[in-house]
This record gives structure tokens, sequence and C-alpha cells, in this order.
């Protein structure tokens, strides 16, 4: 840390790594690593969209889906809901 405190971490901390920095109790600092996401891509690690990820792995582990041939068959089941 320089005497502006200013603190520089090597390179090899640098390299394409993001970090939290969290304040430790009894004094210093604690640099957490963070995934890089592109902001395109964001919304898919959204809460809401991994509780419904969650929510279709379960279904599909429980055989609650069916696979279909064609987009056809897909819709003749459809048109018997």
């Amino acid at each position: 840390m320089s005497e502006h405190g200013k603190l520089t971490l090597p390179m090899a901390y640098r390299v394409a790594r993001l970090y939290e920095i969290r304040p430790r109790k009894g004094g210093g600092f604690e640099l957490i690593p963070q995934r890089r996401v592109d902001a395109s891509q964001a919304w898919f690690w959204s809460e809401r969209w991994q509780a419904m990820e969650r929510e279709a792995d379960a279904a599909i582990a429980a055989g609650q889906v069916q696979q279909f041939d064609s987009a056809d068959d897909l819709l003749t089941e459809l048109g018997k809901l």
C-alpha cells in the first residue's frame, strides 16, 4: 500500500479477474474473486431466472416433460389441452 492509501495487486491477481473487497473483523481486507458475466447474458444469472432453471431441472428429473418428433406433433398435443 502506498503512502496515499493505494493498493496494487500483483499481476497474477489482476489478470482477467474482478474482486469484491470486504473488510475483515479485527482489521484488514479480503479479496473475493467475482465471475465476469457478459452484460448481454446477465439476465440468465439473475436470481429469478436461476429459480426458474431449478424448477425446470426438477420437472425434467421427475419425468414431467414430453418430447415430440415434430412441431406438428407438438401442436396436435397442445390442441388436445
